[in-house]
């Protein structure tokens, strides 16, 4: 068992210990307010906004036509196989998701997985289409043009090959 000054000697000493705060303090600070640091948080805001709107997007402007096809009778979200049946099957089916999922069916809820793939590939458009305004606006293509190398037969960027071959 440590003695009492023993004990005062592992505590770290009042002084010691405000140095290592604000030393930690101002390392913090130099990383967290960095010009990139503050880029990227501010991106990652903007994105979860965008992904907002393409949510509302698609959910109130592009699934209700796709619901309208022949093979999409109902909401798109909607659509499922039961794969085992319920002790509570009636002869008609279940009407809804939850009623089979309360029953205790085994269900392919696969109108989900469609929805989230439309959503995916609106998402991935529309990120598309504003990567192309930007490079016509601003003369810097985000889109960089892959050529195959001759002499690697690696894809990478057209600029590199050109100054790979010479």
């Amino acid at each position: 068992m440590p003695r009492l000054e023993e004990a005062q000697q592992l505590l770290p000493s009042s002084s010691n210990f405000k140095e290592r705060t604000r030393s930690a303090w101002d390392s913090f600070s130099d990383f967290a307010l960095r010009d990139n640091v503050l880029e990227v948080a501010v991106g990652l805001i903007l994105a979860a906004a965008f992904t907002t709107v393409v949510s509302s997007f698609v959910d109130g402007i592009i699934l209700p036509p796709i619901s309208l096809l022949p093979f999409f009778n109902r909401n798109l979200d909607e659509k499922f196989a039961v794969l085992r049946q319920g002790p509570g099957y009636e002869e008609n089916g279940y009407n809804t998701l939850k009623q089979a999922l309360d029953d205790g069916a085994v269900v392919m809820a696969y109108g989900a997985f469609l929805s989230k793939i439309i959503r995916f590939f609106v998402v991935a458009l529309a990120l598309f289409v504003i990567a192309r305004v930007y490079g016509w606006a601003a003369n810097d293509s985000v889109i960089k043009k892959q050529v195959k190398c001759k002499a690697c037969r690696k894809k990478i960027s057209e600029k590199v090959c050109r100054l790979h071959l010479k």
